[in-house]
């Protein structure tokens, strides 16, 4: 296949608002050992991109400095010992950066086949959220059938591939939001909704599940609502930390509540896994959910498509809060 010398990317011209994301032309990539060089289609625009661009996520040595990490689209060359994918595979990846571009490398191990029926658009809005999402809530926090989960933000990418995750493997899920609008929202993917503005979920927890709370909190808040994800578990309850939108540090940390419930206290970054751990996920997601996106259930809820070069706007439209599901980037 021939490729072009350049390409555009979208690059993050120094820390800052969204309007610092510009194009830039530069050399296409070429894939390495182990990696498969994608045209893209789409990619998915995540909270981290838009916290790297303000300046406080920076990259990790070895990967690329150009936001994305999520995208889909077909493979057009592939690194010494692959062996998984040909030319011409429709995939759709984890990134270790670089998505908001043409073309963008990814390890083979980290890459899977698009959903049998899915579109572009949704397949790159799969990739970092539903990693995330099962990593975090299923594997970590050990969500199972039968259980209860309480999932914050729950109108968020990683919100709405929860909920969806929860209904469909059995878990009775609870999910706060802040606009009826997005509690609408939450209990169209069959989980009871909390309005944080004006409902004290501790309290709703507590009546709703008879004061045995919850098995497990997926949490993006941080320090703000610790010690009330604390009060809302349950006995042996497991509270995962995504990220510290309320704060990194918790004061006055409810230690005997900690204690009394024999709670487990854990917290992950994706981008900080190993190469190896991201492939066992990939693997993982291949087996128990791909499935079910095969057969049309779970798919993404798409909140709104902007062209790549457009991507300020999509970062303006994360940061002001109102999106329900994901913000996805076009580049064809």
């Amino acid at each position: 296949m021939t490729l072009p010398q350049t390409m555009t990317l979208i690059e993050i011209t120094e820390p800052g608002g969204p309007d610092v994301l510009k194009p830039r032309q530069e050399p296409v990539p070429s894939a390495g050992a182990g990696e498969v060089l994608i045209r893209v289609h789409a990619a998915g625009v995540n909270r981290p991109d838009v916290i790297q661009r303000a300046g406080k996520y920076p990259m990790k040595p070895g990967m690329s400095p150009i936001p994305g990490l999520e995208v889909a689209g077909e493979v057009v060359a592939i690194g010494a010992g692959v062996s998984e994918f040909i030319v011409g595979d429709k995939v759709c990846a984890l990134t270790n950066g670089g998505g908001y571009a043409q073309y963008c490398v990814a390890p083979a191990s980290q890459t899977l086949p698009i959903p049998e029926g899915m579109d572009w658009v949704h397949a790159a809005a799969v990739p970092e959220t539903y990693f995330t999402v099962w990593a975090n809530l299923f594997d970590m926090g050990g969500a199972s059938k039968g259980q209860r989960a309480l999932i914050h933000g729950g109108t968020s990418g990683i919100g709405t591939t929860a909920l969806m995750l929860c209904r469909e493997f059995g878990v009775k899920a609870f999910a706060t939001a802040g606009s009826e609008e997005k509690c609408a929202a939450i209990r169209q993917l069959g989980a009871e909704a909390i309005n944080y503005r004006d409902q004290d979920f501790v309290q709703v927890i507590q009546e709703k599940t008879a004061g045995k709370g919850v098995n497990v909190i997926l949490d993006i808040m941080g320090g703000s609502y610790f010690n009330q994800n604390v009060a809302a578990l349950g006995m042996e309850g497991r509270l995962v930390m995504l990220g510290f939108l309320g704060g990194a540090r918790a004061n006055d940390v409810d230690l005997l509540g900690i204690m009394s419930k024999r709670a487990t206290i854990t917290g992950s970054l994706l981008r900080s896994r190993t190469r190896e751990e991201k492939a066992s996920i990939a693997e993982q997601l291949r087996e128990y959910v791909w499935p079910v996106l095969a057969a049309g259930r779970c798919l993404p809820m798409i909140d709104k498509v902007y062209a790549y070069t457009d991507a300020a706007q999509a970062h303006a439209r994360m940061e002001a809060g109102d999106h329900i599901g994901k913000i996805v980037l076009k580049v064809d």
